[in-house]
């Protein structure tokens, strides 16, 4: 019996969902003979250690992943499970994604001390956000709004609403989903509104790529809906050379189509899989919003096209000018 060593950072968002993924590999394993039990470490990152700063200033790329991925590396540990937001569009040699499994909701949401939505909001409202995306949208759709940074997890960005230290805060609607918070929810962003950051709802499953044994677990695991959209927007990313510190969005949907030949159906290939995919590069005071929406099949070919195009219409400028 091999014990899979799975590190994790320590916020009760990160081991809840390692832990749910855990229960999901548990019964894969029984499932299809797998000789495997799981054990968490817990790995304290950057990005988790800096807390009185925006991630905008903090710089760099893998704020909450680096430190775990050098464990990996090292071997210390076997996997990790990673929100893919958080993850940078290329991974260290020796690592992949080793698993996306079906994505859950990718949607901003609004958290606000009196339950009103976001154009409820009084003038002037007081919005905690440690995000440039969000912070550049949210200024486009209500200028008025006095935007405020918020850093810690997303219990204690909780605990300062409540305080009163906020009006409302902005957070992902997967996080409190899988913590069971839902119910915190005042109003759900449209991706039209507030487009997601890059992997948005989504988990990487990581691991080294020399574990084959690993590997075959996690490929069982993988949904390829959600990698093929997610492998869009990470491309799109990677172009750009994103990152937290730059209000970059994306998000991608799979689409069916209709089948396209007799050909084709006699092959046994019923259906045409297209992918649309939405990227955006905002300025942090929201007053220039750059966006762009293609479609096509492969999804590489696609994030590259998305990107390109936003490109000639001057967000290499806007990203420069925002990194300083």
């Amino acid at each position: 019996m091999r014990t899979i060593i799975v590190g994790s950072r320590q916020s009760a968002l990160a081991l809840t969902q390692t832990g749910q993924v855990i229960a999901d590999l548990e019964a894969l394993s029984l499932k299809h003979g797998f000789p495997f039990r799981f054990e968490v470490r817990k790995i304290i990152t950057k990005g988790d250690r800096i807390l009185d700063v925006t991630l905008s200033k903090v710089g760099g790329k893998g704020l909450f992943v680096k430190e775990i991925e050098q464990a990996m590396l090292d071997k210390e540990i076997d996997m990790a499970v990673h929100s893919m937001k958080d993850m940078p569009s290329e991974l260290p040699d020796g690592l992949m994604n080793g698993a996306v499994p079906r994505r859950a909701d990718p949607r901003d949401c609004l958290i606000s001390a009196g339950g009103v939505t976001l154009a409820e909001l009084p003038l002037g409202s007081r919005v905690g956000t440690s995000s440039l995306r969000r912070a550049s949208q949210l200024a486009a759709l209500r200028p008025d709004l006095v935007i405020e940074p918020v850093r810690g997890n997303i219990d204690s960005r909780l605990r300062k609403l409540e305080s009163g230290e906020y009006d409302a805060i902005l957070l992902a609607a997967a996080g409190l989903a899988r913590m069971g918070w839902e119910d915190r929810v005042s109003d759900y962003l449209t991706p039209e509104a507030c487009l997601p950051a890059v992997g948005q709802g989504a988990l990487g499953i990581e691991c080294r790529e020399d574990d084959s044994e690993l590997r075959s677990l996690l490929a069982l695991y993988n949904d390829e809906d959600t990698s093929l959209t997610v492998t869009a927007e990470r491309t799109f990313l990677g172009v750009l050379n994103g990152g937290c510190q730059v209000p970059i969005g994306a998000f991608a949907v799979l689409d069916e189509a209709g089948t396209t030949s007799e050909v084709e159906a006699v092959a046994g290939k019923g259906t045409t899989r297209t992918i649309s995919l939405t990227g955006m590069v905002g300025t942090p005071d929201g007053r220039t919003i750059l966006k762009e929406t293609c479609v096509g099949e492969d999804p590489v070919a696609l994030g590259e096209e998305v990107a390109k195009k936003l490109i000639a219409k001057g967000a290499e400028k806007i990203l420069a000018d925002v990194r300083g």
